[in-house]
């Protein structure tokens, strides 16, 4: 009789489950094995090392997502996913990378919030791919916000506190996109520093570079470019020679590259800000000087072939949808050939054709502007992707900061004490936690 009645109660959990789930209620997990238990969409998973201060797991997941979210039967490839648990009654914190995953150590929300963190790739980066080759056209905002939505859908039922999506650069962008595709998916979305584009070549970037920092900084990033315009010849073997040691090729040529990056020297500068003005070298400086500091600001693996096709999927998305910049020739007309800007039109896969869509831009702003609630927008004054800044919309509740003087690296703790408490009453209000400060590391 006993053995009557376990059978029946075996059979009877199931059904109990799905009851309960049909109900909206799930059942609370005791572990992550629970939760990674009731997943269905994973291929595969591994316990990996992870940050033992704040995590007491991390997991490696592949989920296998559709290549076309609007026809699964189109396909499907492995996406990757970092879980990181703390614990079932903290937080979520979902890390939206705009590459592939560099990193599984908490972002700075996880930190601020003590939170759980579940990074995901973005599609098409590194291995989160099919294997033979990348279907371009499922690479658009939409797919890889559905991509974000199955993974929150996922996790969604287990963690019952506030939500967090973030995300750094493109990865802020995504961050946007996602919100604007599935409002309800979280509570807060932060990004930072991230832009929002209305061409391939959007022509703010110009004003900004002609405006960013001092006159007299300007004139000295300006006078570096033409120096180096002026020494090409001399310059050049040094060019051949470190292309040889790094086993740099470019398809466009030596030359090519040369004027390229000379134009992207200026970008570059004001985006990661690792040197000073003061730093830049004079026009006596021997052309050894000159070369090093040249490729410490602008590397040339930006625009070197196996550069650009480790993040090929990112110009796609730039020249198609997301916009971003070019290089302006008229200042440098004397020099080169050109007679109109120059674009990243040669990042573009072998048989496609740099067509930018206006209309989603145009579809987010509008979202921005009426009812993108709860963004909490990132910036760094002297970053030039801020040319392109969100501008928060006062009818939403959506707030922007700007840390001063501040670069592409701008993170919150790097604000001045009373914005940086701003901030954090800011998400204090919005998600009713107390923030303690975490050491900066």
């Amino acid at each position: 009789m006993k053995t009557k009645l376990l059978k029946l109660r075996l059979f009877l959990l199931p059904i109990a489950l799905v009851a309960l789930m049909l109900a909206g209620c799930t059942p609370k997990p005791e572990s992550v094995h629970d939760v990674l238990s009731r997943i269905s969409s994973i291929d595969s998973l591994k316990q990996i090392e992870g940050d033992t201060t704040l995590f007491a797991e991390t997991w490696e997941l592949w989920f296998s997502m559709p290549l076309d979210h609007k026809n699964p039967e189109a396909g499907k490839f492995p996406l990757r996913v970092v879980y990181n648990h703390k614990d079932f009654e903290s937080p979520m914190v979902i890390a939206i990378e705009g590459y592939k995953i560099y990193s599984h150590r908490p972002t700075e929300p996880a930190r601020l919030l003590k939170a759980n963190q579940i990074n995901i790739e973005h599609r098409f980066f590194e291995n989160s791919r099919p294997k033979d080759s990348i279907p371009w056209k499922h690479l658009n905002i939409y797919q890889a916000a559905t991509d974000h939505h199955t993974v929150i859908k996922s996790f969604k039922p287990y963690y019952t506190n506030k939500w967090v999506a973030t995300g750094i650069s493109k990865g802020g962008q995504a961050t946007i996109y996602q919100r604007y595709f599935y409002p309800n998916d979280v509570d807060v979305s932060i990004p930072y520093v991230a832009p929002l584009n209305s061409s391939s070549e959007d022509p703010r970037v110009y004003s900004f570079l002609r405006t960013v920092g001092t006159p007299a900084c300007r004139e000295r990033v300006m006078s570096f470019q033409e120096e180096l315009f002026k020494r090409k010849d001399k310059l050049m073997p040094l060019l051949e020679q470190h292309a040889t040691e790094k086993n740099y090729t470019f398809g466009f040529g030596l030359s090519r590259a040369y004027d390229v990056n000379v134009l992207e020297y200026s970008f570059a500068f004001w985006q990661w800000g690792v040197l000073e003005c003061t730093q830049i070298p004079s026009t006596q400086a021997s052309d050894a000087e000159l070369f090093e500091h040249w490729v410490r600001v602008a590397p040339f693996n930006f625009i070197e072939d196996n550069g650009v096709d480790a993040i090929r999927p990112y110009f796609y998305q730039a020249m198609t949808q997301i916009g971003s910049y070019g290089y302006e020739v008229e200042p440098w007309s004397e020099y080169l050939d050109d007679t109109t800007n120059i674009t990243f039109d040669f990042t573009m896969p072998k048989g496609h054709l740099a067509q930018f869509d206006p209309e989603p831009m145009k579809d987010v702003n509008r979202w921005i502007s009426t009812k993108a609630n709860y963004m909490l927008y990132i910036y760094g004054e002297y970053d030039p992707w801020s040319a392109t800044a969100v501008e928060p919309s006062p009818n939403t509740n959506s707030i922007s900061f700007i840390n001063p003087m501040g670069d592409h690296r701008t993170r919150i703790h790097n604000f001045p004490d009373d914005m940086r408490q701003m901030i954090y009453e800011t998400l204090e209000e919005w998600l009713r936690v107390e923030i303690e400060e975490q050491p900066k590391n």
